[in-house]
């Protein structure tokens, strides 16, 4: 895997998960308790044996600047790298990114210098665990010029995704996004080619593009020049491909979620707390997920009630009720709260005690969940001041509301609380 270069995109402003975005690229996004979602496909790359790694990236990128610089520092005496690539105006290319394939393309000259024989091309929003080195195997194995990731899916889900056909040998022929109705039955494709079992393949009969990609070197190369008006891969340039190059598909039929809008993201988040086994595990020795190393101590829990759920490091939770929720680094939640369905992101840093002390004196919110306070259903970014005696229930069930002014956003019925928001006591949302 040493002749592969993996490419990370993450330059989308990712208005289907604002305001998460709102402060920080998608990629930087914190994810379960402690890491971010730029962590999984770069963990995926260097358990792959793949360490020459770029990500591209447009908006908000202080933050994950920062942790990438932090987080993955390979040897001095390799040559082994994981680098940002943020847009950047040039006589080329004095605009914007304007596609995962423009993106590729302004960069292209940078890539072409290292030697290797293939481009792994990789989303930044994804949550999966996947050995990229039996991916490229087939790519080579099959002689492919492009090799698509797939999962087989059923007839329910078919019609969010852009689907393809394949012929006997798994030769992708023909393309169709988000087909419906009779556009749809046309997609049906025997899945037992690519490795399914007959009853799995009777009940997945449609494959769906994962958004991974292997190139080789000159292909991609080829097919960026030729077709300078095309910006994105899925949309433009592998549907144009597939008549002139041998496209191939490779199937992956384990956990795989596009976590892209919030409903997805809080619902990945929360499923990591089900019981006897939740769809994705951070508990693997084998293709551990890495993150930053903060050295904090140990979480704190004076007499609480904690149910299905998962504690971050460095928390301080005192006689509270926390049931299937995911709490971030340095939570601080006071007595007497509730805390359900809830995904609260924590702290970039500690309050000295005597700052909160004199905030409360003051009558002010401190940095955390406040005394006897509910929350239900909920995103609760980093930095956010919670107030004592504060509701956030959602009650009406309202579906989507913006009140950036009062601290939060509703989408898909479930309230998010901006990042260093603060929400007074009293409050019910």
């Amino acid at each position: 895997m040493k002749r592969v270069l993996g490419i990370i995109l993450g330059g989308g402003a990712g208005t289907r998960l604002y305001p998460l975005t709102k402060l920080r690229a998608k990629p930087a996004v914190p994810l379960a308790g402690k890491y971010r979602l730029i962590d999984i496909p770069v963990s995926n790359c260097i358990n792959s044996d793949i360490q020459k790694i770029y990500i591209l990236t447009q908006y908000n990128s202080a933050s994950l600047n920062r942790h990438i610089s932090r987080t993955y520092n390979f040897s001095g005496f390799s040559d082994d790298f994981v680098e940002i690539l943020a847009a950047q105006q040039t006589s080329d290319s004095p605009g914007w990114f304007q596609g995962t394939a423009d993106a590729v393309r302004q960069y292209i000259w940078l890539m072409q210098e290292w030697d290797i024989d293939e481009y792994l091309i990789l989303s930044g929003d994804h949550l999966y665990r996947m050995d990229y080195s039996q991916f490229v195997q087939r790519h080579r194995e099959t002689n492919a010029d492009i090799t698509l990731s797939v999962i087989p899916i059923d007839e329910q889900r078919a019609s969010d995704f852009g689907l393809m056909k394949i012929d006997d040998s798994g030769r992708v022929i023909d393309f169709s996004e988000k087909p419906k109705g009779d556009d749809l039955k046309a997609m049906q494709v025997d899945t037992t080619t690519l490795g399914l079992d007959a009853e799995q393949a009777a009940k997945k009969p449609y494959i769906a593009s994962m958004g991974i990609y292997v190139f080789k070197k000159e292909v991609l190369n080829d097919l960026l020049q030729r077709s300078p008006d095309q910006t994105d891969f899925g949309k433009e340039i592998i549907p144009g491909a597939a008549s002139d190059y041998n496209v191939q598909a490779y199937l992956f039929d384990g956990y795989w979620e596009d976590i892209g809008t919030i409903q997805a993201f809080y619902e990945a988040n929360l499923a990591l707390t089900k019981q006897p086994q939740p769809p994705f595990s951070f508990y693997d020795e084998n293709a551990p997920i890495y993150t930053r190393a903060r050295y904090l101590p140990p979480s704190k829990l004076l007499d609480c009630q904690v149910t299905e759920s998962i504690v971050g490091e460095g928390c301080i939770l005192k006689e509270c009720r926390i049931d299937r929720s995911v709490l971030g680094v340095r939570s601080r939640i006071n007595a007497g709260c509730v805390i359900e369905d809830t995904l609260i992101m924590g702290a970039d840093f500690y309050q000295p005690f005597a700052e909160r002390q004199g905030e409360l004196d003051d009558r002010k919110v401190p940095i955390g969940i406040g005394a006897n306070s509910t929350i239900r259903r909920a995103i609760v970014d980093k930095n956010a001041r919670i107030g004592k005696n504060v509701r956030i229930l959602n009650k009406e069930n309202i579906e989507e509301a913006d009140r950036e002014n009062l601290g939060f956003y509703i989408r898909s019925g479930i309230v998010v609380v901006l990042k260093n928001a603060t929400i007074p006591d009293g409050f019910a949302i």
